[in-house]
């Protein structure tokens, strides 16, 4: 089953990138991104790509510039993610052949996006959104849009969010801190992936 979950490992470091991606994978959560404001990002994602990018689609986060997806893409990541809408961003990905999910709050935000080529769109945060929000924008937008929720949502609204129309999320803190074991990762990632399927089985 392909779930629409995003991990987001912010401040993993080079030695954790294996462990941690292998244990998300198993658990069913198969989009990995690293921030780039990460430890040795690009390391990590090399690291990754090498051994899981059969089995998952890993790239970075917190992208801001059309260079930093160039340095993606040299690591071999596929999966580019950023807080903001820079169409520069959009467009480099897409030149790339690469997944891009831009963060957006507003209409104009993710009318723009979608003209610039966007493969989806990331909701950030929010939390300051909420579903109610993400309902009223769904209704100007093309039918179909991919929309994420990231940061306010998680097993506890995944149902509320989905009834508002949401197709995914991302998911930061509530699966992965820097100082978190694999066994702290495994433990969350499972949790997540119940709710997550009881959520869209709820609402399907």
């Amino acid at each position: 089953m392909s779930r629409n979950l995003i991990a987001i490992l912010r401040g993993l470091t080079p030695p954790e990138a294996l462990p941690i991606a292998e244990c998300l994978i198993d658990a069913g959560i198969t989009r990995i991104e690293v921030p780039l404001n990460s430890p040795d990002p690009f390391k990590s994602i090399e690291a990754m790509v090498r051994s899981f990018s059969d089995r998952a689609e890993i790239g970075a986060g917190t992208v801001l510039t059309p260079n930093q997806v160039l340095e993606v893409k040299s690591a071999g990541g596929t999966l580019i993610v950023s807080p903001d809408c820079n169409p520069d961003v959009i467009l480099a990905t897409k030149a790339e052949d690469m997944s891009s999910f831009p963060g957006v709050m507003t209409p104009s935000e993710c009318f723009t996006a979608l003209r610039c080529g966007a493969d989806g769109l990331k909701f950030f945060p929010a939390s300051l959104i909420g579903p109610d929000g993400l309902k009223a924008m769904l209704a100007v937008l093309p039918k179909g849009t991919p929309t994420f929720a990231v940061g306010g949502a998680g097993p506890d609204n995944f149902g509320a969010w989905f009834q508002a129309g949401a197709a995914g999320f991302g998911i930061g803190t509530a699966l992965f801190k820097p100082g978190f074991t694999v066994a702290d990762v495994k433990e969350r990632a499972a949790q997540i992936v119940s709710a997550y399927d009881t959520a869209i089985a709820a609402n399907g």
